[in-house]
């Protein structure tokens, strides 16, 4: 139940008991229990309630329903320490700026942003509307869980993203844990590409190769419902991750399968599947640049998905050479690129018949996907 789900609830129960002005009333009752000023209501409207808060509520309403009295009359004649008013926000807003303090010593990236992330997930809220959060007392238990948090997060570096276990990918929600690579948002423009290539098919088909946590090949099936996608990966614990996001995002349309690049297509069974768009966001890392990584990242990802242990080219050459036997005729290959690689990934994909329509900058202004089609000679 949400704010404005109990400031309707409350209206109705004061209306229903004949108060002549229902919505000021329970306006009065929430944004005193909330501590905030009632002008706040409709500015945190979907923040929702924790259990406590909502049963403090009823119980004022109950007992102004039971006096025939308004919430004003109602503590004055209590008094005000009957609720908790005490204005905790300096004392909160104190503990954040030393939990930044905290993580900066650390070199954390972004700490404050970190930080704030930490603290809504504890509390339970968004980030954006922590603020209002911080109207209450933060609980002994809530307090213990945020240290925790911070010291894997500052002295173990262990990535934001791990520690809360979910991450938003393209506006959709996805478990993320050490069995698979973070999704960036650099990704999201290999998604936004690909959508836009098969939005007006009739009934597209999609293979993402290295699907990792799903959240390509699942973005793309929640983007374009009518499509057909299939994730392959030879990581059977990423598998497992992709397949708990599917349930998760409800993409019935989204099919995962353990394979290495293309190899169980050219089993019997699969044999015969073609699609019109094959996209892979590979290993790309050479390498020699693997131990140059932040600790967050040489630390907890997984090494497979983050490097191909050669040039950083290997798994480009091997798909472009493959995915011509597995596209229809003028179908899409799409790869998300490193840093200075989209000119000699267009050239691999040029020698394996495909046209490079389109090369894509990222918003740091690099470019990072590469698209070609399907020549008809392949």
């Amino acid at each position: 139940m949400n704010l404005l789900d109990i400031l309707k609830f409350s209206e109705e129960y004061l209306q229903k008991y004949s108060f002549s002005k229902p919505r000021l009333e329970s306006e009065k009752l929430i944004a005193s229990v909330l501590n905030i000023n009632r002008i706040s209501l409709y500015v945190y409207f979907d923040r929702m309630l924790e259990q406590n808060e909502k049963e403090i509520i009823k119980s004022y309403l109950k007992e102004m329903v039971s006096r025939k009295i308004g919430f004003d009359q109602l503590i004055k004649e209590k008094g005000e320490t009957d609720l908790d008013l005490k204005d905790y926000r300096q004392e909160n807003n104190y503990i954040l700026k030393k939990s930044v303090e905290y993580l900066e010593k650390y070199q954390v990236p972004n700490a404050k942003l970190d930080a704030e992330y930490i603290f809504a997930h504890v509390l339970k809220t968004g980030r954006n509307t922590l603020t209002l959060t911080f109207n209450r007392k933060i609980e002994e238990k809530e307090l213990k869980e945020i240290k925790e948090l911070l010291v894997a997060r500052g002295k173990d570096r262990k990535p934001l993203q791990y520690l809360l276990g979910e991450w938003e990918f393209y506006g959709y929600p996805f478990k993320v844990d050490e069995r698979v690579l973070i999704p960036r948002s650099d990704t999201e423009i290999l998604v936004e590409q690909c959508k836009y290539l098969i939005m007006d098919m009739e009934k597209p088909k999609v293979c993402d190769i290295g699907t990792g946590s799903g959240a390509i090949a699942i973005s793309l099936g929640k983007e374009v419902s009518n499509a057909q996608v299939l994730g392959l990966d030879i990581s059977e614990k990423a598998l497992e991750v992709a397949k708990e996001n599917r349930d998760l995002n409800k993409a019935r349309n989204v099919k995962f399968l353990k394979s290495d690049v293309f190899d169980i297509l050219k089993e019997d069974k699969y044999k015969s599947a073609r699609f019109d768009l094959i996209v892979s966001n590979p290993p790309y890392i050479p390498v020699e640049e693997y131990n140059t990584l932040m600790p967050e990242v040489l630390k907890y990802e997984p090494k497979n998905a983050l490097t191909d242990n050669n040039d950083g080219y290997l798994f480009y050459e091997r798909i472009s050479k493959e995915a011509g036997n597995y596209l229809v005729e003028n179908g899409y290959l799409a790869f998300e690129v490193g840093y200075n690689q989209a000119q000699k990934v267009s050239e691999i994909m040029r020698e394996n018949s495909f046209e490079i329509i389109s090369i894509v900058k990222d918003y740091g202004d690099i470019e990072r996907v590469v698209i070609g089609r399907k020549s008809e000679e392949k």
